[in-house]
């Protein structure tokens, strides 16, 4: 554990402020679920709570899956990383932060088709550049909350399935994985 040197006071209702250099730093904003545990030396831990990265195995699984029915990386992601990667190019996906323009894209609660014809597009990691043609995705709720998305990256020049086929395949893995959240 990092000290930061800042201590606040419990309110009589048993609240806390988290500092906003705290929040901002790991981009905690307001709605976002923080599970709570407690250390042997009387610590209170918060830490951000990703209900998708609770079926990792399964995630990764079900990646895999729509990697080979698909021909295209295959990607699973919380509303922070990408959790579960599979097919061509997964090594340099996996465990890789999401980009804030990608979020506000999930956000909108709809399946979006990005394509980089002609330099446009966005990237959809952080930090890291993801050579593309096309993108497919589509938001998984759970409870009405947007938890993640399933993706699909095509590289520039691959033929493979349709368009169409790909938003339907992406949004059948969306509504599954949403389903298996809120059971």
């Amino acid at each position: 554990m990092k000290a930061t040197g800042i201590v606040r006071r419990i309110d009589d209702l048993g609240r806390v402020v988290v500092p906003k250099e705290i929040r901002r730093t790991l981009g905690i904003r307001e709605g976002t679920p923080l599970e709570i545990f407690t250390g042997q030396d009387g610590e209170v831990i918060l830490k951000k709570y990703s209900p998708l990265g609770e079926i990792y195995t399964f995630a990764q699984n079900y990646a895999e899956s729509l990697a080979q029915a698909s021909g295209m990386l295959s990607c699973i992601t919380d509303m922070e990383k990408v959790i579960a990667a599979s097919g061509a190019g997964r090594k340099d996906v996996a465990e890789q932060e999401v980009s804030e323009e990608f979020v506000c894209l999930l956000e909108e609660r709809r399946a979006v088709s990005i394509s980089r014809s002609g330099g446009s597009g966005i990237n959809f990691l952080k930090e890291k550049m993801v050579d593309y043609g096309e993108i497919f995705a589509c938001p998984v709720l759970a409870g009405g909350d947007v938890i993640g998305s399933v993706l699909f990256v095509r590289p520039e020049r691959q033929k493979g399935i349709s368009e169409e086929i790909c938003q339907k395949l992406a949004q059948c893995a969306a509504a599954f994985l949403g389903s298996q959240m809120e059971t």
